[in-house]
């Protein structure tokens, strides 16, 4: 690792801002415990094939809580990538902020809430690890607001610390692997595997080798080439066939190597949404994939949040659409499925980046139309794309279920419909 980069303007007091009695002892004792002289140390250092800018924290030292200079080395270290235009790996192991230090420590979370939001809007990623543990301000200000969250198994995370929260101490809520289940982790890293993960990140998403703007990203080969269906019913029985290829499938045969991101950092997954960033052709791709599966609201915010960060950080991305639609029961309303719709409407509106949709399955109502991308939608011939379903038509219209394959030639759902329509730019071609 480079030197260290914190920022040589801070300055320190006897005891602290408050004259907290016997601080400055406990901080020799903490320098002379750990060899460091705060609970943050900052530097350049290589990952991998590229570079990076560090973040470390030292749990040994005061618990790793944040005061004035440690804060004050946080926020330079964000200066410095932004300067050097290098990612962002904070390795977070903090007790939160330090109570020696009162207010003045706990103000320490805006600083680096706008340090972290001005490297944002200089598209640098931030990547961080949490160790254990990691609680209070620093889970908080610094890394629940990374671009991509990776865990140690072990960590507890929460933002009460364990000896100040109330409740069950031995809820999986205040765990590493909980905040996965809750989708506020992408994923859980071993520290074997660590050092490749990052590495692979840092290459993927290093700053110095994307390029603005972005060329739309290349659409995907058929897997399978067949005519187009006959009939709309062909076409809705041929999208649900168990065997037609599908997201994993292209997925598979797009990226070199792909990295998943998981959560929708409000509380919930959905496995059926899949979203990440991959390697295509030499370059980094984002991707959002419908599993064919009901998405749930948990689904359309990750892949909202998928959106921003390829905008963010001018990724081209690739959808694939295959849904029968949005879940409707009463736990999907009861969790926001029309706003988060809504917000994945708005995100890929909002995109500066290129957007570029293939539908290879069922194309049901709004929540797929959510995942298409407006005048850069494909389809291949193994799917339909449908204002409803047609049994739900039948039901709509007081008509019997038979009539479903009558409604489907009326709703005009296939893929060479679609192409006539003007919905689709066009129909991956047949062999």
């Amino acid at each position: 690792m480079a030197p260290d980069v914190s920022n040589p303007d801070a300055v320190s007091t006897a005891d602290g801002p408050l004259r907290w009695p016997g601080y400055d002892e406990q901080r020799c004792r903490a320098a002379e415990r750990t060899g460091t002289d705060e609970s943050v140390l900052c530097g350049q250092g290589r990952i991998g094939a590229g570079h990076a800018v560090l973040i470390a924290f030292e749990f040994g030292f005061l618990g790793g809580s944040v005061g004035e200079t440690a804060g004050a080395r946080v926020v330079h270290a964000f200066e410095r990538a932004r300067e050097l235009r290098l990612p962002v790996i904070s390795l977070v192991a903090s007790g939160g902020s330090r109570m020696q230090e009162g207010i003045r420590a706990l103000a320490q979370l805006q600083a680096i809430a706008r340090a972290c939001l001005l490297t944002r809007q200089a598209r640098i990623p931030h990547i961080t690890v949490l160790r254990n543990p990691t609680t209070g301000g620093m889970w908080a200000s610094l890394a629940a607001g990374a671009d991509i969250v990776l865990a140690s198994p072990e960590a507890d995370v929460a933002f009460g610390g364990s000896r100040v929260r109330t409740p069950d101490e031995k809820s999986a809520s205040f765990t590493a692997a909980g905040k996965v289940t809750d989708g506020q982790v992408d994923r859980l890293v071993d520290d074997t595997e660590l050092p490749q993960v990052l590495a692979r990140l840092v290459e993927l998403l290093h700053p110095q080798r994307l390029v603005r703007p972005p060329a739309p990203a290349d659409l995907p080969e058929p897997i399978t080439r067949r005519p187009e269906p006959g009939t709309g019913w062909d076409a809705v029985r041929r999208a649900r066939a168990a065997d037609r290829p599908h997201a994993q499938d292209y997925l598979d045969r797009y990226f070199t190597s792909r990295f998943s991101l998981s959560g929708d950092r409000a509380g919930g997954t959905d496995s059926g949404m899949l979203c990440g960033i991959g390697e295509h052709d030499g370059r980094p791709v984002a991707y959002a994939a419908q599993d064919g599966t009901a998405n749930n609201p948990a689904g359309f915010r990750t892949a909202a949040r998928l959106v921003r960060l390829a905008d963010q950080l001018g990724l081209p991305v690739l959808t694939l659409v295959d849904t029968p639609g949005a879940a409707n029961d009463a736990e999907a309303e009861r969790t926001g499925v029309g706003p988060a719709i809504a917000e994945l409407f708005t995100a890929v509106a909002e995109a500066r980046v290129p957007i570029t949709t293939l539908v290879i399955g069922e194309g049901g109502s709004g929540g797929a139309l959510a995942l298409a991308a407006p005048e850069s939608t494909w389809i291949t011939a193994d799917a339909y794309f449908a204002v409803i379903a047609p049994e739900s038509s039948a039901a709509i219209l007081k008509r019997p279920p038979e009539e479903a394959p009558e409604l489907a030639d009326r709703l005009k759902l296939r893929p060479q419909d679609l192409l006539e329509l003007g919905f689709v730019r066009g129909v991956v071609p047949p062999a």
